[in-house]
């Protein structure tokens, strides 16, 4: 009984991580740095707000998609049958798959790897870099993800941790060192501004989309594991505990960074995916280069898995022709190569439009009326989020 009391125990801790590897991506890594330099003495506002939607929401989206047993198809039908079911899951694949999510983390790994990589390597042979690496990093994602059992393990048992390890690495030896830099810090705004400054950077990680079907993928992988042998509400129950573990690493993290930007970060007029780098490097020196770039590769590698592996299982879902795992990522790689190769800021443009000022809000909506729906059995669901579509509209509008 001990054994099993301790297994399950690990389990929690190693699917916790898997959790938060799966979010904390390359764009995790930014924003709250962001926040710390740019709220001033008004950090712990926008933390705060960045919190709320960046920690919060994605919890709430984990909790409700154990409670639809990892079925995100359940979920959506709520909107009203077959034809907007799969109308808002196929926008919600491709905002995280090949026109949104993935390109931003390859165009955004290749701002922060640029001093590791080979650059005049690459201009001897004159090939445009923002390809070559979009090429290579897809390259590592598909052999990654190949074995698709293996991506749990993968993710919570060595990329999270090293991810974890070198992360709190940096955090601690910024904080300790701080007395040996000088310090001083700027009030950029007021306090309501600052916070809601910290909730749009949350909303921009559109990591509630990530916990649907994040969740959802680990509870199917769960299931088609031999050695699990969990009922229905043992498998609540773990998702319920991995859920907050991996809750709690993303907000652990959030304020070691948005510290770090607030200390470090002051006077810095860098692009968002420079400042991570800078602030590191600051910190560790050119001596802990590999330290910060295993950091960055683990931030950038880990949600780019998470993704590609969702995406490749819904390509199997809606193709007429039946693919293996193999092929269907294969071609959902392929897919997000085009928009890969344009640079940070032309996917940051596109990202930034009404797919998250519109879209966003009415995904949250539906996602506390499922919720509602589960726990008090409360049934309306159409009413609010057209509502809130109406509303979004109208503000995005004006």
């Amino acid at each position: 009984m001990q054994q099993r009391s301790t297994f399950s125990y690990f389990q929690s801790i190693s699917i916790g991580i898997a959790i938060f590897t799966m979010f904390f991506g390359a764009g995790n890594l930014v924003s709250p740095i962001i926040i710390g330099t740019s709220s001033g003495t008004h950090m712990f506002a926008g933390l705060v707000g960045f919190l709320v939607t960046a920690v919060c929401l994605p919890l709430v989206g984990l909790i409700a998609m154990i409670l639809f047993d990892g079925n995100y198809d359940a979920f959506f039908e709520r909107l009203g049958g077959q034809h907007a079911k799969n109308i808002a899951i196929f926008i919600a694949m491709l905002i995280i798959g090949p026109v949104i999510a993935i390109p931003r983390i390859v165009t955004l790994s290749h701002v922060m790897m640029a001093p590791f990589l080979p650059w005049s390597f690459l201009q001897s042979i004159n090939i445009w870099s923002s390809a070559v690496f979009a090429g290579i990093f897809l390259g590592i994602t598909y052999l990654a993800t190949y074995k698709e059992t293996g991506i749990i393990t993968l993710l919570g048992v060595i990329i999270g941790p090293i991810k974890v390890a070198s992360l709190l690495f940096i955090i601690i030896k910024g904080c300790y060192q701080i007395s040996l830099i000088p310090f001083f810090s700027t009030m950029q705004f007021g306090g309501f501004t600052a916070f809601k400054q910290g909730l749009i950077e949350g909303f921009g990680t559109l990591d509630l989309l990530g916990a649907i079907f994040f969740s959802a993928m680990i509870i199917h992988l769960l299931r088609q594991r031999k050695d699990q042998h969990l009922s229905r509400a043992q498998m609540t129950i773990l998702g319920f505990q991995a859920s907050f573990i991996g809750a709690a690493l993303l907000a652990f993290f959030y304020t070691g960074l948005t510290l770090l930007g607030f200390l470090y970060g002051q006077g810095l007029d860098l692009k968002s995916g420079e400042l991570f780098r800078e602030i590191a490097f600051k910190v560790m020196g050119t001596s802990g280069a590999i330290v910060i770039a295993l950091a960055v590769v683990m931030a950038c590698l880990s949600t780019s898995i998470a993704l590609t592996a969702v995406f490749a299982e819904y390509l199997q879902q809606i193709l007429p022709v039946r693919l293996s795992f193999g092929k269907a990522l294969a071609l959902g790689i392929l897919l997000c190569v085009p928009l890969s190769c344009f640079g940070l800021d032309h996917v940051r443009s596109i990202a930034g439009g009404p797919i998250i000022l519109i879209g966003y809000p009415v995904l949250i909506v539906l996602t506390f009326c499922n919720i509602a729906y589960k726990w008090f059995g409360f049934r309306l669901v159409r009413i609010p989020v057209l509502v809130t579509f109406i509303i979004m509209v109208l503000n995005y509008l004006r």
